[in-house]
């Protein structure tokens, strides 16, 4: 836990009195910290024993590990492909449609793995293939948030898709005084960039 702690002061002090500006790629950033931080603290009570007892083998480790797992991978990966996409493919994305992947996307991950937090401590098993009905309420409103994350999935594959293939062209420098010898290049970048080592300045 110390490590990853240390991690979490570091990422959120980067942004601490920074000129950010909230496009697609900033949303999945952000969120990935929030989400992740709360994955922590939900670890923080599984790492004590008396406590642990309870949650054990329980959804409420279900739910721990993947609000850990999914921002800790999908939307880190997902900002990522946002960011560099226009100089991937020399298009830009629609920005209305990133933004709206990004709310389904978060809604649905919270509506997925939020309520698995009262199923475990409730007492439902995990690696069971059938539950008693008095965890259904539960699991109907984890099931219509994995659909909707499912479907902002589906909405990614979209936008990357129709971004390759009739996106607006993008200019070599992005977004807003990037910082880069990528940036320095048009969009997309050559198969061969620099002939000459460039000037760092």
């Amino acid at each position: 836990a110390v490590p990853t702690g240390v991690k979490v002061f570091n990422w959120v002090a980067t942004m601490f009195r920074g000129a950010m500006t909230f496009e697609t790629p900033m949303l999945f950033a952000v969120a990935f910290v929030i989400l992740f931080t709360i994955g922590g603290f939900s670890g923080l009570m599984l790492a004590i024993a008396p406590a642990d007892f309870q949650y054990h083998d329980t959804y409420f480790v279900v739910a721990h590990f993947h609000y850990v797992l999914v921002p800790g991978a999908i939307f880190s990966i997902t900002a990522g492909v946002y960011y560099w996409l226009p100089k991937w493919c020399g298009r830009m994305y629609n920005e209305t449609m990133g933004k709206t992947h990004f709310w389904l996307a978060f809604i649905g991950l919270n509506l997925t793995f939020f309520p698995m937090h009262f199923s475990g401590l409730a007492g439902m098993p995990r690696r069971i293939p059938d539950y008693h009905m008095m965890f259904a309420d539960w699991n109907m409103i984890s099931s219509v948030g994995a659909f909707l994350f499912g479907a902002a999935q589906v909405l990614f594959l979209y936008i990357v898709v129709s971004t390759i293939l009739r996106g607006k062209p993008a200019t070599a420098k992005v977004w807003d005084n990037p910082e880069g010898l990528e940036w320095t290049l048009p969009s997309p970048a050559p198969y061969h960039t620099f002939s000459t080592p460039p000037e760092i300045k």
